[in-house]
Formats: structure tokens, sequence, C-alpha cells
């Protein structure tokens, strides 16, 4: 994903002061990373900045998660990046929730009419228990009114956020909701790769404390659709009905090129035909991927014994989007090479706030008890 030079201008303008200070070793070093796509618009986007800072270089190879952690284990590269937290084969590897952000849940239908799905409505077209557009579970979301919950913004649009990292609600707003949908079938265009977009997708239904949904979805969460899609996808009513590609690019461009289609990418992928949808919480409100909804959904998670991020899908948090992810960067503590001082420089720049700010790509800065939880792993980092 390409930026235009001036946004590319302003992210450098916006961060110099705050990364003149890390800028304590020489230049002149060539990082390496390579792994989650999740990611790369994001690292593309703000390395500009810190490449100006410090005269060293970034070269990131955008591929998958499963890719990024098997190079964390083959001891390839210097950093690198997965949307999924794992056990890694060392016991001094770390990972770093660097980037908070939703995975949007796109669709391709005539008009310009916002889509709006429940957890539950969610679940059954993707498991194939729903399968028309004009489906009564699917007309139940979009008719009636809807709630949602608008932010407190500062002067520059960003969310204003609590000491806690949450974003201050501002008030609610009820939004009459009356869409007829088409009496078509509908087309599921998921990730065929080894994927932690997919695998984060995936968890809102394996891990959903709902058990009409979670018990729809009783194979074991991994990267790959197919391999956890509930029933045969290679049945008779699967085919062409179920289509894969290779990297949310590929999925956005086979879900323009196909009518009735539903899918899952970042949202900044939801172009030409493509609209993101908005998706229903516990609390009775309905959000799309915005960075603040995604950070009221992320900070009510908590953290396991491994140090990794648990969501609660259950959460009250107002305007909280379900499907908000982070996404780590697996950096070896015992990394004892020339670049080890640069790698912990990288990422401090990632988590500085003017970062996804500056990006304009929909990240949320990460903040509260999740930025508090990352400075404590960054001590343990090369300085």
């Amino acid at each position: 994903m390409k930026l235009s030079r001036s946004l590319k201008v302003a992210a450098v303008a916006v961060v110099a002061a705050a990364l003149s200070a890390q800028a304590a070793f020489a230049g002149g070093l060539t990082v390496t990373g390579g792994g989650s796509s999740f990611d790369a618009p994001l690292i593309n986007a703000c390395k500009v900045a810190w490449q100006t800072s410090t005269g060293n270089t970034f070269n990131y190879t955008s591929s998958s998660s499963g890719t990024g952690q098997s190079n964390e284990d083959a001891g390839i590269g210097d950093v690198n990046f997965s949307d999924s937290g794992y056990t890694p084969a060392k016991s001094s590897v770390l990972n770093i929730p660097v980037a908070m952000a939703p995975i949007a849940v796109g669709y391709n239908l005539p008009g310009t009419k916002d889509l709006y799905l429940s957890q539950k409505t969610l679940s059954d077209i993707f498991a194939g228990k729903v399968t028309n557009w004009s489906d009564q579970e699917i007309a139940a979301d979009n008719n009636g009114s809807a709630t949602v919950v608008i932010y407190k913004k500062d002067a520059s649009g960003n969310a204003v956020k609590d000491s806690k990292g949450n974003p201050i609600v501002l008030r609610t707003q009820s939004i009459a909701r009356h869409y007829t949908l088409p009496n078509q079938p509908i087309h599921i265009v998921a990730r065929a790769d080894s994927s932690g977009t997919t695998q984060n997708f995936l968890k809102l239904f394996t891990n959903n404390p709902d058990k009409t949904i979670s018990s729809v979805w009783t194979k074991p969460l991994g990267k790959v659709f197919t391999s956890v899609f509930p029933g045969n996808v290679n049945d008779t009513a699967n085919i062409g009905r179920i289509q894969t590609a290779t990297g949310s690019a590929s999925v956005a461009a086979l879900m323009n090129q196909t009518p009735y289609s539903i899918g899952y990418f970042e949202p900044s992928y939801a172009t030409g035909k493509l609209r993101n949808a908005l998706i229903g919480d516990a609390n009775g409100d309905w959000s799309g991927p915005t960075a603040a909804a995604t950070a009221a959904f992320v900070n009510a998670g908590t953290f396991n014994a491994q140090g990794l991020l648990q969501f609660d899908y259950s959460t009250k948090t107002p305007g909280a989007y379900v499907l908000g992810i982070v996404s780590y960067a697996l950096v070896d503590s015992a990394l004892t090479t020339a670049n080890a001082n640069a790698v912990t420089s990288f990422i401090n720049y990632l988590l500085d706030p003017a970062c996804p700010t500056a990006a304009g790509l929909g990240f949320s800065p990460i903040t509260g008890t999740v930025l508090a939880h990352d400075q404590a792993l960054v001590a343990k980092l090369s300085k």
C-alpha cells in the first residue's frame, strides 16, 4: 500500500522531535524484518520518519504471520511481526503488542447503505448457515433502530482517551435502519494462506462466550480458514460460493469482481465497490472498524500467563468493535548484533502515539494497560 509523498513528509515532521531522543546510536545500519501483511501499511508508512531521524534503514518483507513466526524461530531477520501471539522456540523471544487495529468485514452490495451484522449473524454467514442476503436473520439486523457511540475528539480529530486508554464517550445516537437486502446468494471470500488475520477473525467465533456461536465452530482454531470452517468446504453446495485468495489485497480484488460477496481484511482495502460493515457488541451498540472503537475493545482484554492478550467478546465497554486486534513484534531479547539497539529504537517509535496517528491508516495508538505492558517488555531489550 502506497502513501502520498505529502503524507510521508507530514509523518516525518510530526515525529521528528520524538525520534531525535532515540537516535543515540550510529546510523547506516540496515534492519530487516518480515511477516504480517496486516502490519505492512503501518510499518512502511512510519519507517520513513524513523529512517530520516536515525540514518538507518528498515527493510520489511510482507508475507504472513505464519512466516513471521517461523522466521523468528529460525533466527531470520532482526525483528518479525505476527497478528497472533505464539509460543516461540526460544524462551528469550518476546511477543510485544505494537499495533492495534481492526479487522473489517467488507461487502459488495448494490447501493451505499450501511450493513449491520450481529456476531451471531456474522458467524452464521461464514459458517454457511445463512447463504442468502434476503435471510430473515440479516433482515432483523438491518431494520429498526440501532445505537451508535460517538467519542470525544481533540482538535486533530483523534479520540480523547482516559488514563486507562479507553476513548471517552461524548454521546450515543439512535440510527434508523431500513435496508431491504437482495434475494441473492452470499459469496464468501476468505484468505487462502496461513494468516494471523484469519486466526483473529475466526477467534470471534471459536472463543465466543455465546454458545450458539462457539458450538458451531468446533474445529481447532488455526490460521487457515478452510481448516476451521465447520463442515466440508468442498461440499457441492460450497463450490463456487466459498472462494479464497492469498493476502488481503487479493481478497479485496476478488471481492470487487464478485457481486454479493463478503470477506475480511484491513479497513483500508475497502475501495471500489466495497464497504465495511458495522458489528454489534454485547452492550447493544453497533460499531464500524474505527481506531477509537478498536481501542475500546482491545483495552477491555487481559494478559494471560504467557503475556498474550486475551480478548473479551462479551465486554460491555460502550462502542467496542469486537474485531479489534493487536499485532506483535517478535524480538529476541538476547539479540546482541549491531542492530539490536536499532530494533529497540524502531519498536519505541512504533509505540509512540505520533506514529499510527500520522500514518492515518486506521491504526490506534497503544495506550493504557497495553502500553504499560509493552514498556516493561521493551525494558528487557538492548538500549
